[in-house]
């Protein structure tokens, strides 16, 4: 039973920080929620590692980190789509910059 509770928790934490990382950034985002479970699970274990390795192993808190490192994995995202910090995909781009002549 303590595998599968931590299973759960860890998929509502990766909900949590995957939303909270997407809502960061402006513009919508073409991912689902499966995308966005894995984004907040990615970001928290690489804030995660990032706190431990500047703490030497002590036990710290690194939410925030958790937090920055789950944005950026979004802006990744977005790069790899060849969208932006304010459009999230190409095609938003081409738009944007069609209306504006």
């Amino acid at each position: 039973m303590g595998i599968v509770t931590y299973l759960i928790v860890l998929a509502v934490q990766g909900l949590i920080f995957g939303a909270l990382a997407r809502l960061a950034l402006p513009g919508r985002d073409p991912m689902g929620i499966p995308m966005t479970i894995a984004v907040g699970i990615a970001g928290s274990f690489i804030g995660g590692m990032v706190v431990y390795l500047l703490t030497d192993g002590a036990s710290a808190g690194g939410l925030f980190v958790a937090f920055v490192a789950s944005v950026l994995i979004v802006y990744l995202i977005r790069r790899s789509r060849g969208g932006g910090l304010l459009a999230p995909d190409a095609q938003t781009g081409e738009r944007r910059r069609r209306r504006r002549y």
